[in-house]
């Protein structure tokens, strides 16, 4: 199957691995722990926009794509999908 094209995620990712080694260096250089959380809550919002937009991109196209499709088993395994998503975000 042809699945989309998330690179335009790309630079967000290279900014979040850039911030990850930003935190390895503080906490190599013992910096003040609340320093060290904030930029680890930066890092988490981060991550949760590039999964909102690969889950929007993923409802938009595949999702849409197999309910448009009229294919039952296309819908029943998106579904299944969706729920299994759900499951695991709500963790």
């Amino acid at each position: 199957p042809q699945y989309p094209d998330h690179r335009k995620e790309m630079a967000r990712v290279n900014r979040i691995a850039g911030q990850v080694n930003g935190i390895k260096k503080m906490i190599e250089e013992r910096r003040y722990c609340p320093e060290i959380l904030t930029q680890l809550r930066a890092i988490r919002s981060a991550v949760n926009s590039i999964e909102a937009n690969i889950l929007e991109t993923y409802l938009n196209s595949c999702v849409t794509d197999a309910f448009n499709s009229g294919d039952k088993k296309d819908k029943a395994q998106k579904i299944a999908e969706l729920k299994e998503l759900y499951r695991r975000f709500n963790q």
